[in-house]
């Protein structure tokens, strides 16, 4: 089989930030990394689980809701994937998961969708470690710019 795009991308080269992975189409797929890849320390699944509750929500809810097609996590519990329209820029897209974690880090309420109902594992989730899991990213984040979002800004072609 042919060897899949974020395959394709040398993950020692880079760490915590938010990255253009791939665009098909009018769809843009980012990584946003909470922690260095293969760096020995990686996002519980309780966080993860808490993060992508909170993430997802706030994104849909946001003024780009129109442009969210998915905002999940990752496998390798590195961060997340957000995949939007390119009719949100680069620049909105860093606005939106700055905006989107301080929310989370900010955040004291009931996580929404968190009942049995609404969640296929609702009692695996874990607020304040998600809380201080996004503090990394939010500090990267600061100062950010569209050029940053592509790889080869960090480590070449």
């Amino acid at each position: 089989m042919e060897k899949i795009a974020s395959f394709q991308v040398d993950h020692t080269k880079f760490g915590v930030g938010m990255y253009i992975s791939r665009i098909d189409g009018d769809i843009v797929t980012y990584d946003v990394r909470m922690v260095k890849p293969n760096g020995g320390v990686y996002v519980s699944n309780p966080s993860l689980h808490t993060i992508e509750h909170l993430f997802a929500t706030y994104a849909r809810n946001s003024a780009f809701g129109k442009d969210i097609i998915y905002v999940g996590p990752m496998g390798c519990r590195t961060g997340f994937y957000l995949i939007t329209r390119d009719s949100m820029s680069g620049s909105d897209a860093i606005r939106l998961v700055k905006d989107a974690y301080r929310f989370i880090a900010d955040y004291n309420d009931e996580i929404p969708g968190c009942t049995a109902v609404e969640c296929g594992n609702y009692l695996e989730h874990d607020l304040e470690s998600a809380k201080k899991d996004v503090l990394p990213l939010l500090e990267k984040l600061e100062g950010y710019t569209p050029e940053m979002l592509e790889y080869s800004y960090h480590f070449g072609k």
